[in-house]
C-alpha cells in the first residue's frame, strides 16, 4: 500500500524546507504550525492548512514533526483533545523528524502504539541548504516494513536514507553526530583566531585545513559562514545546548565519563549568556574575537550556504561490513 495523504507539523528552519520537498514531489499534502508565514509558502506549492494535530491525523497515512524540543513534541502527541494520540489508529505512521532523546521518541512511540499507530524517528543531518534541495541525510530507526512503507517519502527529503535499526536508534545517532559537529565547529574557531594571532591569512588557512586531514563537513560549511562574517548558519545557540544536553544524558546513562562534552556545553552555555539564545551558533566564535580583540574574517567567502550538488531522487544506505581503501 502506497502513502496516499501526508501530515507535516513544525515549518520552522529545517521543516519547512522538509515539507517544500514533499509537495515539490507531488505528495497530498497538509501543514500545521503557529506562525502564518510559513504556512503560506506551504500553500503557495500546493499543500493544504491543517486546523489541529488531531484532525490530521483522522485525515493523513503519515504525521510528521519537526519541532525545536521534546517538550514541544510531547505536547502535539499527547495534548488532551487535538494530539496526534487522539486520532491515531491502526495503520497510521508516526514519523518523529525532531532532535529529541531515545527515552522520549520511545515514550511517545510506545503510546501511540498501543492505540494501533506505528512510529518512526527519522532525524536528519546535512544542514539547512541541503534540506532546500532534498539532498539532506536522513537517520530512520523503526521496524523493517514501515521503514520501507515510508521510504519513498524520506527518499522525496533526503538523498540518502540509513535505516539505523529499531525505534530510538535514530535518535541516539543524531544526537552523537550533532555532538561531533558542535565539538568540531569549537575547535575550527580556536584554529582560526591562533591562525590570525599567528599572522598567517585566513583564506589560505580555509584551504590549508580543507586539503588537510584536518578537514571535516563542518569547515567546508560552517567556517565559510564565520570568515565572511554572516555567521548565518541557520542554527542557533539554544539548539547546541538542547543537544549537548541530549548527548551528555545518553552518555551518563550509558555510565562514559566524558571529559570533552562538560567544556564544549559550558562554551556554548556561556555563548548563550553573552549573545542570546538566538544568536546564530557559528558565532560561538566571538568568545574567542572578544578575548583577543581580533575579528575572523576573510574576503571571497559566501553569507549564505548554497547546495551546488545536484538535486536527485534519494535512495536507502546500505550498511557495509568491509572495510575502505584510502
Amino acid at each position: 500500500m502506497d502513502v496516499k495523504r501526508v501530515g507535516f507539523i513544525g515549518l520552522g528552519n529545517v521543516g519547512s524546507k522538509l515539507a517544500l520537498s514533499l509537495a515539490r514531489s507531488g505528495f497530498d499534502l497538509t501543514v500545521f504550525d503557529l506562525r502564518p508565514e510559513p504556512i503560506e509558502r506551504l500553500l503557495s506549492a500546493g499543500a493544504s492548512e491543517g486546523s489541529s494535530p488531531r484532525s490530521m491525523t483522522e485525515e493523513c497515512d503519515v504525521i510528521i514533526t519537526s519541532l525545536p524540543n521534546p517538550e514541544t513534541s510531547a505536547a502535539v502527541v499527547e495534548e488532551a483533545d487535538q494530539g496526534i494520540l487522539r486520532a491515531i489508529s491502526e495503520g497510521k505512521v508516526w514519523l518523529e523528524m525532531s532532535t529529541t532523546s531515545q527515552g522520549e521518541v520511545l515514550r511517545l512511540g510506545h503510546l501511540l502504539e498501543a492505540a494501533g499507530g506505528r512510529a518512526m524517528d527519522c532525524p536528519v543531518s546535512g544542514g539547512c541548504h541541503r534540506a532546500a534541495t532534498g539532498n539532506i541525510s536522513i537517520f530512520a530507526g523503526g521496524d523493517r516494513a514501515t521503514f520501507e512503507y515510508v521510504l519513498p517519502l524520506l527518499a522525496a527529503m533526503g538523498r540518502q536514507v540509513l535505516h539505523t535499526g529499531p525505534l530510538g536508534s535514530a535518535s541516539v545517532l543524531k544526537v552523537i553526530t550533532n555532538y561531533l559537529a558542535s565539538v568540531n565547529l569549537v575547535a575550527l574557531t580556536e584554529a582560526f583566531v591562533t591562525a590570525q594571532q599567528a599572522g598567517m591569512d585566513l583564506a589560505t588557512t580555509y584551504e590549508a585545513i580543507r586539503l588537510s586531514s584536518g578537514n571535516s563537513f563542518v569547515h567546508e560549511t560552517e567556517s565559510q559562514l564565520i570568515l565572511n562574517g554572516s555567521r548565518k548558519i541557520d542554527f542557533t545557540m539554544d539548539l547546541v545546548v538542547k543537544d549537548l544536553g541530549l548527548f551528555t544524558q545518553l552518555a551518563e546513562a550509558a555510565g562514559v565519563p566524558l571529559e570533552i562534552a562538560p567544556l564544549v556545553g559550558a562554551m556554548f552555555e556561556d555563548a548563550q549568556f553573552r549573545y542570546g539564545p538566538r544568536e546564530w551558533s557559528t558565532n560561538i566564535v566571538r568568545r574567542l574575537e572578544d578575548a583577543t580583540g581580533v575579528r575572523v574574517l576573510a574576503p571571497g567567502f559566501p553569507a549564505e550556504l548554497i547546495d551546488h550538488e545536484p538535486a536527485g531522487g534519494g535512495a536507502e544506505v546500505r550498511v557495509g561490513r568491509g572495510t575502505l581503501s584510502v
